[in-house]
């Protein structure tokens, strides 16, 4: 329509005012498109908030060794940076639990995307398991890692009538 409208002879101002609305939602998409970029994310979201800990149980004096991370949210309609992490962490698949070291480098592309995932410690009720234990344990979705005991074999005694 525009095309036509500068065939026509008339100017752009003409042309927009010819167009009116529909032209103007089609030019303020890609406004906005440009503002929504990873430097423009306020600092204040990856600082950590002193509520943080008494909200989550969370001891900052001793810090647990592994996080349970388990993607909750889509990643449609999200930034590449954040679909990047995402693959990375190897949380492709939602409601599927990765664990990931909690480490600066980790935690730090964890805050990232912290509105699309689930962090829970990693609990040993049962203690850490041993080499023999290893093939028995799974892992929950409340982020327990649970070792599945077999039971052995009683040895019968002979009965004598």
């Amino acid at each position: 329509m525009a095309a036509a409208a500068g065939r026509a002879g008339l100017g752009h101002a003409a042309a927009w005012k010819m167009l009116g609305k529909r032209m103007e939602g089609m030019a303020s998409v890609a406004w906005v498109r440009c503002l929504f970029t990873r430097s423009r994310i306020p600092d204040s979201v990856f600082q950590p908030r002193p509520g943080d800990h008494e909200k989550y149980g969370g001891d900052p004096e001793q810090p647990h060794k592994i996080h349970v991370v388990t993607r909750i949210k889509s990643v449609i309609g999200r930034p590449y940076w954040e679909k990047k992490i995402i693959r990375d962490l190897g949380l492709d698949k939602a409601h599927q639990p990765r664990l990931h070291k909690n480490i600066p480098s980790v935690n730090s592309r964890l805050k990232v995307i912290k509105h699309l995932i689930r962090i829970q410690p990693l609990k040993l009720p049962h203690g850490l398991p041993t080499e023999e234990e290893m093939s028995d344990t799974f892992l929950t979705s409340k982020g327990e890692l649970v070792i599945k005991r077999h039971l052995k074999p009683v040895e019968q005694k002979e009965i004598k009538s």
